[in-house]
């Protein structure tokens, strides 16, 4: 998520517009499709993240090194997508043997991609990974609406110095409402608009933490497969942050979707 404050100007809003407009139907059709077809979306953009994370750190893809790096997060999906989960978290764990900080792109990736397959998987799963995705997105362009036009006091000026509080507050918002809307397909408003707010911070932690690397790395972008938006580590930043969250809320609701969790925990929903 890039969110900058007043006078950072529009000139990339037709980018992120023209991206969006190719990108959201595809996800909405593979959300709704599931099956084969979501699950080599999120395995290709798993791979993808590996790649983006080995170039960014000095890795040559195409040394032998570098593409097992590369397919090392799909070969966890594919152990997922055969219910072997404790496999699939034992690979990204095993993933320490390419050092440090390679290895935490193998956690970012491998921990974000099973977690998006975890949740289709349960019960009105097409609907809990929708409500992921689209929390995470109403913060990510509240954020960025409300920066540009409220600007104000910096967020973290030492990590990301384009994020201000009023985008923050923007996108902090714009996630309790959406959450509350698409939670209303299931007559549980406030239970996600609580959990919506929580993604939504989340996904905000998630966007500074990638920031800060990416400053640590000198680089402005982790890519630029997608115009407007930079690369696959950019533009789900946040949601490589929320989707763990929900998968474990989803532990603790039973058939119910992650939403409920919150309002039971506290005696407000049996």
């Amino acid at each position: 998520m890039n969110v900058a404050g007043r006078g950072g100007g529009w000139r990339d809003l037709r980018l992120r517009l023209i991206s969006a407009a190719v990108l959201v139907p595809l996800a909405l059709f593979c959300i709704w499709a599931g099956g084969v077809v979501y699950d080599a979306l999120i395995v290709l953009v798993m791979a993808g993240m590996a790649f983006e994370g080995a170039a960014l750190l000095g890795l040559p893809w195409r040394s032998w090194r570098g593409i097992l790096f590369v397919v090392w997060p799909a070969v966890a999906a594919v152990a997922a997508l055969r219910s072997e989960w404790r496999a699939a978290f034992s690979v990204v764990g095993a993933g320490l043997l390419f050092g440090g900080p390679l290895w935490i792109v193998q956690i970012v990736a491998g921990i974000g991609g099973l977690s998006l397959l975890w949740l289709r998987g349960l019960p009105h799963g097409a609907l809990q990974v929708l409500f992921v995705i689209v929390v995470v997105m109403a913060s990510d362009t509240c954020a960025y609406v409300a920066g540009r036009l409220f600007g104000g006091p910096k967020l973290a000026p030492s990590i990301s110095p384009g994020k201000t509080w009023s985008g923050s507050g923007g996108g902090f918002v714009g996630a309790v409402l959406l959450g509350a809307l698409v939670a209303s397909a299931w007559a549980d408003p406030v239970g996600g608009a609580v959990t919506g707010g929580l993604l939504g911070i989340f996904a905000q932690c998630g966007d500074l933490t990638e920031s800060a690397a990416k400053r640590r790395l000198g680089v402005k972008d982790s890519g630029a497969l997608i115009p407007g938006h930079g690369g696959l580590l950019d533009r789900f930043d946040g949601l490589l942050a929320a989707a763990p969250l929900a998968a474990l809320l989803s532990l603790a609701a039973g058939t119910r979707p992650f939403w409920s969790v919150p309002l039971r925990a506290v005696g407000i929903m049996p």
